[in-house]
């Protein structure tokens, strides 16, 4: 297929296969907000799930097609498809046939993001989605009318208009951004800041991923790194220009006055210091965990960074409302059992998770669902061991098999072998195929003061499993 030019980017219809998916629908939001035509499918849409987002998007002027190809019609329009995906769906052969333009989402988000005249790059394992709502809200705060291009629902953002806001067109010439390094895309984009948050085993090897995150702050005119984190602080030296964050490193130029940081189940407050100053801020973050604490300084460091003061950066994360499916608390039942829907599924994300569970009293019921085949092989073991090392002898880990919504993905290792190593290790741990008998068995188990926790990736219905168990509960 043939190519585009990035000035012309904005000039051609566009045509999203997967529409609906959590990196795809902010694109799209922002492209169409940018004054292009976006037509799209999916096949959550055909099968009838998450029908809400779908009646969104046509409200907001989407043309939807079922995935059978009817959607492509001309060779002017570009396709935006996954790297990955086969070249028998039917939107790839009828691009193909008819000679239209094709794009992954990372080559069109980083056209749109390369062509602003400032932008912000958020890189790291875990806390990415986390960190660039923050420097949003904060840039927005600032008066700076960001653009802003998340992979999770930006709470400060939503309104009845737009209930799935994980993206935001601004007026500015900021451009915000959470960049990947799970397909090596994180190389396509040259930022005029690079957050780097962590660097920690995911979806590729520690090699491979050291040189993405240190190619990454490279290109960065300014970086922002996280010195708690040894690989980050390693990788720090190849950035032109540092501002260095930290809750306990006392070399970070932006960290926490140790003995100020306060810690309860919804929210956390610390000091900010700024070493470079010596000045110190008062802190109040409506999120709980010391994973958030340390996202809240990234956050800061990197709109420091930007040319924001820091006295403003951090006033403004006191009103930062979190993203959906981030330590998202659905609710407490009468009986006295929270339920918590949250994003973690891989090692660091959970880990994290679960350390904030446990700064509180009372026993926990993680539900986990894998997010596919491939990464339950390419970490499960990591993942056992989390479970088991974070978790306590009252508490239960309940997993089910992983997500599929369909492809030619090997099958052959299940949830079953991440189950036995949890319990190798000491840990007890339940494996029922089924999700809903997961449910059904967690409202079982559940009694009061007890917190319920459904974590996993990509897949939106987690959400309404989470309300589910709630409610029967």
């Amino acid at each position: 297929m043939n190519d585009i030019a990035t000035p012309d980017v904005l000039a051609h219809p566009y045509f999203f296969c997967g529409i609906g998916g959590s990196g795809m629908l902010p694109l799209a939001m922002i492209v169409k907000g940018l004054g292009a035509q976006v037509a799209g499918s999916d096949r959550s849409y055909d099968q009838g799930r998450t029908p809400e987002k779908f009646a969104f998007l046509k409200q907001q002027g989407f043309a939807l097609f079922p995935q059978d190809g009817s959607g492509i019609t001309s060779r002017d329009q570009v396709l935006v498809a996954s790297a990955a995906i086969e070249d028998t769906v039917p939107e790839v052969a009828r691009a193909k046939e008819l000679g239209c333009a094709r794009l992954t989402r990372a080559e069109l988000l980083s056209r749109l993001f390369n062509a602003s005249p400032r932008s912000i790059a958020i890189g790291g394992t875990s806390g990415k989605s986390t960190v660039t709502g923050m420097i949003g809200w904060i840039m927005e705060r600032a008066g700076l009318a960001p653009t802003i291009m998340n992979g999770a629902v930006m709470k400060n953002f939503v309104s009845p208009d737009t209930p799935f806001a994980s993206a935001r067109v601004g007026g500015g010439e900021y451009f915000v951004s959470e960049v990947d390094e799970s397909d090596g895309s994180i190389a396509l984009y040259n930022p005029s800041v690079s957050v780097l948050l962590n660097v920690s085993l995911d979806h590729k090897g520690m090699d491979e991923l050291r040189e993405l995150f240190g190619d990454f702050l490279a290109r960065g005119n300014l970086a922002a790194a996280n010195f708690d984190d040894a690989e980050a602080r390693e990788l720090s030296t190849q950035a032109q220009t540092i501002v260095s964050f930290g809750i306990g490193n006392p070399d970070a130029d932006i960290g926490a006055e140790q003995g100020s940081i306060v810690e309860d189940g919804t929210s956390t407050a610390a000091t900010v210091l700024d070493r470079r100053s010596g000045n110190s801020y008062p802190l109040t973050l409506p999120m709980p965990g010391r994973h958030n604490l340390s996202n809240a300084l990234a956050a800061i460091a990197g709109a420091v960074a930007a040319g924001v003061p820091i006295s403003d950066a951090v006033a403004a994360l006191a009103s930062f409302k979190g993203l959906a499916r981030r330590f998202d608390i659905v609710g407490t039942s009468p009986s006295g059992v929270t339920v918590i829907d949250d994003f973690g599924h891989n090692p660091e994300k959970c880990r994290a998770t679960l350390r904030t569970l446990k700064s509180q009293p009372g026993r926990i019921i993680a539900f986990f669902q894998p997010h596919g085949y491939g990464p339950l092989r390419q970490m499960g073991h990591e993942l056992a061991e989390t479970f088991a090392q974070e978790l306590g002898p009252d508490d239960i880990t309940i997993m089910c098999d992983p997500v599929y919504f369909g492809g030619t993905v090997d099958r052959s290792e299940g949830t079953g072998r991440i189950i036995k190593l949890i319990q190798d290790a000491g840990g007890h741990a339940e494996h029922i195929p089924a999700r809903d008998a997961c449910g059904d068995r967690m409202v079982e188990l559940a009694r009061p003061g007890d917190r319920i926790v459904v974590m996993g990736a990509r897949d939106d219905t987690l959400s309404q499993f989470a309300s589910r168990i709630l409610q029967d509960i």
